[in-house]
């Protein structure tokens, strides 16, 4: 007898995963790619859409072809601040330009001058100045820069949603996407905010559906539910919500390390702005405040010169346990040259990213009734930082929380009547407490 599966694309700026969750939750199929960036033509690195298309289509095929697989409903959670620019034949316009790319400084000024200008309009969308990590400003540049392009794009789609699209064919938006530090949505309004109207985007934003809607579209022969894809920070917090009612913070770590609290509905200040604090939306369209710390990345980069500079293996600190003596009570600058082992080093760096993140997390903590965090992603199995994290928290309960692929999950349970006969399980995360 076949198994009942959902498919799940969970796409990440660096990994690319399929899964399939059987009707437990248990994965039961895995795929996972990396592959290069390309540049654009300004030679700034950029995602290879070609081959992101390919392996959603690759893998489809590998699941479809498996007699043991009864393949229900596809979902979708994905990075965010990414817009995906297509013609009215459904042609990609543009290459899909990186967050990080560099925004031109006249251009940016230009934008916040015409619109009450760079901290109420900041307040107004939840969304710190951040160039092209704000994804509005993306379609703002390309309408100024290249309003020749501007003028065949029938839907600029996120990237989530692009994703939904190449098999749905159906453009929709979605609003965890949209309310991801985007500089389109009022949050005061509860609405685009009136420049997309002004600057005539909103015409080419699909329209808005709910992030549990599915389509029902033939593929392979076979009716399936395509769900419209979600922002993979808000997909990963549909579980916690689902089985957490005591107030929580979630520490989703990764590239980024995103403070999430869906218990504080208090405006943002202008200060917690400055220091990289935001609001996203959750996927029934209420806030979660957030702060964001590059932390996944600052990792990846000091690790690297951690291990050239003793003679280790790149990911050597994966064998490294949390050692006290290396820690004493003062968090102080990190020094590489003053250290004499890798060990120390290690520490000595993770005090001091953990310092920062504790700066993070306590912006968007302020004024909310929470007592715990929840840690999950890559961090949560690195026993420096969890200890650390306990240390410099010590008024909290500080957990590691293993759930398998909580973004994948996530996007599976918001579509879960659309596939799944049963209950969902009444436990699936497990819980590490820190001390």
């Amino acid at each position: 007898m076949k198994i009942s599966v959902v498919a799940i694309f969970d796409i990440g700026k660096t990994n690319k995963k399929c899964f399939l969750f059987d009707e437990e939750y248990k994965i039961v199929f895995e795929k996972n790619e990396c592959f290069p960036e390309l540049t654009d033509e300004d030679g700034d690195a950029c995602e290879d859409l070609q081959k992101l298309t390919s392996f959603i289509f690759q893998s489809l095929d590998e699941i479809f072809s498996k007699n043991e697989f009864d393949v229900k409903a596809i979902n979708f959670s994905a990075y965010g601040a990414s817009f995906v620019y297509i013609d009215e034949n459904g042609k990609t316009l543009t290459p899909l330009y990186n967050y990080l790319k560099k925004y031109p400084a006249q251009l940016q000024k230009k934008f916040y001058n015409e619109y009450r200008g760079e901290n109420e309009f900041s307040l107004e969308t939840a969304s710190p100045v951040s160039g092209s990590l704000n994804s509005g400003m993306q379609l703002y540049r390309i309408k100024n820069e290249k309003p020749e392009i501007f003028s065949h794009i029938k839907y600029a789609l996120h990237l989530p949603q692009y994703i939904s699209y190449l098999i749905s064919k159906i453009p929709l938006s979605d609003i965890t996407s949209i309310g991801c530090h985007t500089n389109l949505w009022s949050f005061e309004k509860n609405q685009y905010h009136e420049w997309v109207e002004k600057e005539d985007i909103e015409n080419i934003l699909a329209p808005i559906v709910s992030s549990g809607t599915i389509n029902t579209v033939s593929y392979k022969e076979k009716n399936i539910a395509v769900g419209v894809g979600l922002h993979d920070s808000s997909a990963a917090l549909i579980p916690y919500l689902k089985y957490f009612d005591e107030p929580f913070v979630l520490l989703s770590t990764g590239t980024w390390c995103i403070s999430l609290n869906p218990f504080n509905d208090s405006p943002l200040t202008a200060e917690q702005l400055q220091n990289d604090s935001l609001c996203y939306l959750t996927h029934e369209g209420k806030q979660v405040k957030a702060s964001r710390l590059f932390a996944g990345y600052e990792h990846e980069q000091q690790t690297k010169k951690i291990s050239a500079f003793f003679s280790k293996p790149v990911n050597y600190y994966n064998t490294i346990k949390f050692n006290e003596p290396f820690i004493n009570p003062v968090f102080s600058e990190y020094n590489l040259s003053s250290c004499q082992s890798y060990e120390e080093a290690y520490h000595q760096f993770m005090r001091f990213l953990v310092k920062k993140q504790f700066d993070s997390t306590q912006l968007i903590l302020e004024g909310s009734p929470v007592k715990r965090i929840f840690v999950d992603g890559g961090f949560s199995k690195n026993d420096v930082y969890m200890n650390l994290l306990a240390h410099i928290f010590p008024g909290m309960e500080v957990f590691a929380a293993s759930i398998p692929q909580a973004s994948a999950i996530g996007a599976a349970m918001i579509i879960h009547n659309s596939w799944n006969k049963k209950r969902m399980p009444e436990r699936i995360i497990e819980l590490k407490k820190y001390e």
